[in-house]
């Protein structure tokens, strides 16, 4: 038998610092760095270890010795377990401060930077109930309660709806009332699960891949236009029929009743066929009076209002003339595209997904936009010198990659084309800065624009403006 390993505590720990994926940090006297989860800078705990490399530890707090007086209480009874909000209880101007010091780090050390002065984050209007879009998994295997667990009794209903325990893939949080997403969000999701329970539905055991009900995936427009979409393992027609006429009866603001049927080891909807049970196939956001078609495979920002916020940054920083063409990279739905469009010669976007491109073609349409074209395909496939011969070397670039950033043909293809000012919109300020990194030898950085989209979290918007030097 191998040796157990001693549980290493460390008292009176001073938490210094914020640091990534919503842990905090504090500098040990060996040198150590030492993350933290679940404590705000400021906070002085006992921590005990619990994984242990050459250059740092992790650990969690066991004692409170004294409390941060940037810290407030978590407005979420669920708090702690999810993991989707790790900053809620701490104080929002500080939040804005540790997000904002994240992207000048990001830039300045992983990046080597040389940066401008860097604009004040523009904080978000609405701390709550700011997503437009939300996934919940149904499951027979909810996660028991530390109150549950004390009172020693058989648990016989371990069906549940919510989401997933942070660092357990199999278990999941039956959500009495999550504060990110406006209502009929919360009743319409407890409305599903308790119908499941009562018409005995089979909630869905990820590990034994069995069970009728499986997902649900809720979106809200600023128009006031809801989408809910239903994933059921298997086919039953009047079990579906069942729940999805209940939910149309009980909930007439749903103007998108979609299912599909998902036999598959994920939930990922890009490969299976969306069916439309009730109302449209869709549902429409609007800005600045351009109306955009959100299907139930389509990408947009989820925080609609804030979304505004950061697409005017970006237009802003590309101060478009009217006689340049502009190239819109991972272009989606097509938002951008059509909010710069007014002020360009031609936009051209290219986006991998092909839904999203399909409507981005409607959406132009519809908006009466004739100066927009959009093409779909792998980024570092389809932007080459043959697709730029065909389309015109851009003025500008505005490039709002996912999270993994560019790739680097992508970016080597950008310096070849040479456009006078790049526009990078990036949700990771880390593959940001990497990716900033292999373009300053060709591009100045001149302006930096933080944008806070997910209030509570730990995650920020950047957008930088490349001039061609």
């Amino acid at each position: 038998m191998g040796r157990k390993k001693k549980k290493i505590l460390l008292e009176n720990v001073l938490i210094a610092d914020a640091g990534a994926k919503g842990k905090s940090i504090s500098r040990l006297e060996n040198g150590l760095v030492l993350f933290v989860e679940g404590a705000v800078p400021g906070d002085v705990c006992d921590v005990l270890v619990h994984k242990k490399r050459r250059s740092f530890l992790e650990g969690k707090p066991v004692k409170f010795h004294s409390y941060s007086e940037k810290r407030r209480e978590a407005k979420c009874e669920h708090f702690g377990l999810c993991g989707g909000c790790k900053w809620q209880f701490m104080a929002y101007e500080h939040q804005l401060d540790y997000k904002q010091k994240e992207v000048v780090d990001a830039l300045s050390r992983i990046g080597g930077i040389e940066l401008p002065e860097v604009s004040p984050i523009l904080k978000c209007e609405n701390e709550f109930n700011y997503r437009n879009k939300m996934d919940f998994a149904f499951t027979n295997r909810r996660w028991i309660t530390d109150e549950e667990s004390k009172n020693g009794e058989e648990i016989k209903d371990r069906n549940g709806a919510g989401f997933r325990v942070a660092g357990f893939w199999d278990k999941v949080i039956n959500l009495n009332e999550c504060h990110l997403q406006a209502e009929p969000s919360n009743a319409i999701r407890k409305a599903a699960r308790d119908y499941a329970i009562k018409h005995e539905l089979d909630f869905f055991d990820i590990a034994e891949k069995e069970g009728f009900l499986r997902a649900l995936t809720l979106r809200m427009s600023s128009t006031g236009e809801i989408m809910a979409l239903f994933q059921f393992f298997y086919e039953d027609k009047a079990k579906r029929e069942g729940l999805l006429n209940y939910i149309h009866e009980q909930f007439p603001e749903i103007t998108s009743l979609l299912y599909t049927i998902n036999d598959k080891g994920n939930e990922s909807i890009f490969d299976l066929n969306i069916i439309t049970y009730a109302g449209e196939d869709c549902i429409y956001e609007e800005m600045e009076g351009l109306k955009f078609k959100i299907g139930p495979k389509s990408f947009y920002q989820t925080n609609s209002k804030q979304a505004y916020e950061l697409y005017k940054v970006a237009r802003d920083f590309a101060d478009i003339q009217k006689d340049d063409i502009v190239y819109d990279l991972y272009t989606g739905t097509g938002t951008i595209a059509q909010f710069v469009s007014k002020n360009a010669l031609k936009v051209i976007g290219v986006e991998s997904v092909p839904e999203a491109i399909e409507a981005a073609k409607e959406n132009a349409k519809n908006n009466g936009i004739d100066n927009c074209k959009f093409y779909v395909g792998d980024m570092k496939e389809v932007f080459t010198e043959n697709f730029i011969r065909s389309n015109g070397r851009p003025d500008v670039v505005i490039t709002d990659p996912p999270r993994d950033g560019m790739h680097k043909n992508v970016i080597g293809q950008l310096l070849d084309v040479g456009a006078k000012k790049i526009v990078y919109v990036s949700c990771n300020p880390a593959t940001q800065a990497r990716d900033l990194a292999l373009m300053t030898e060709h591009y100045t950085v001149t302006k930096v624009q933080p944008v806070d989209m997910f209030p509570q979290t730990h995650h920020v918007e950047n957008v930088v403006l490349l001039e061609r030097k």
